[in-house]
């Protein structure tokens, strides 16, 4: 019995010092790593963020998308550690859980992935992997490496590049037997209180979409 109320004040020990936020945003597009979900049309967001002091957190992100055979909702689950490693240097390490919905074939698409993400200072080097992606049994990757240029405390600008490739084209290709691309993009962000408003102009080596886009968006985070 002691074990118990013992467990059970803990629960409520870590609870307590945990923090949670919704955030919202209305984005003219949803861009995944550069392709549109959307047919590049707008989509509504969500989020919510539960983490602990320790490092360990969770969260889910949802928004709508526009895929052929009538999935039009995509739902997503994290969990995942963020750690110190040195004074200018962090590491966020977790796994996602990406699902999809709608029609009945949208749960094929449902996959996993690792993530592993360097930040040191104002640059941050992201990496992912799956090994079923988009539901193909293909393993794919993402890495990508982007620069914060801060001007003040409410303006900054953002550089970034990433590269996915596929591991088995026979499974996955993106276009032309191509099994890989680079996305790259510019965002200007200016943040007051807890808005933030995104201006962004972002493009890949796709022929066939991916086309060059300019991307705005505007978010809103509520600590609960």
């Amino acid at each position: 019995m002691k074990l118990y109320v013992g467990c059970f004040l803990l629960l409520c020990s870590s609870l307590s010092l945990a923090s949670q936020s919704i955030t919202l945003s209305l984005a003219s597009d949803y861009l995944f790593n550069g392709v549109s979900q959307t047919q590049e049309n707008p989509a509504l967001q969500a989020s919510f963020d539960w983490s602990m002091e320790n490092g360990v957190y969770a969260g889910v992100w949802g928004s709508n998308v526009d895929f052929d055979e009538g999935t039009d909702i995509e739902a997503d689950f994290y969990a995942g550690y963020y750690m110190t490693l040195g004074e200018h240097l962090n590491l966020d390490v977790g796994i996602a859980q990406y699902t999809y919905h709608g029609a009945a074939p949208s749960s094929d698409y449902n996959y996993a992935e690792l993530y592993a993400k360097f930040n040191f200072d104002k640059t941050n080097l992201n990496f992912w992997y799956t090994w079923d992606y988009f539901g193909t049994g293909s393993s794919h990757t993402v890495l990508m490496l982007s620069q914060e240029f801060a001007i003040n405390d409410s303006f900054s600008l953002v550089a970034g590049v990433d590269y996915s490739n596929s591991f088995d084209d026979k499974k996955w290709q993106w276009e032309d037997g191509d099994s890989d691309y680079v996305h790259w993009r510019l965002t200007a962000n200016y943040t007051w209180q807890d808005w933030t408003l995104s201006f962004g102009y972002e493009d890949t080596d796709l022929k066939t979409y991916g086309d060059a886009t300019i991307l705005l968006s505007l978010s809103h985070t509520l600590s609960i």
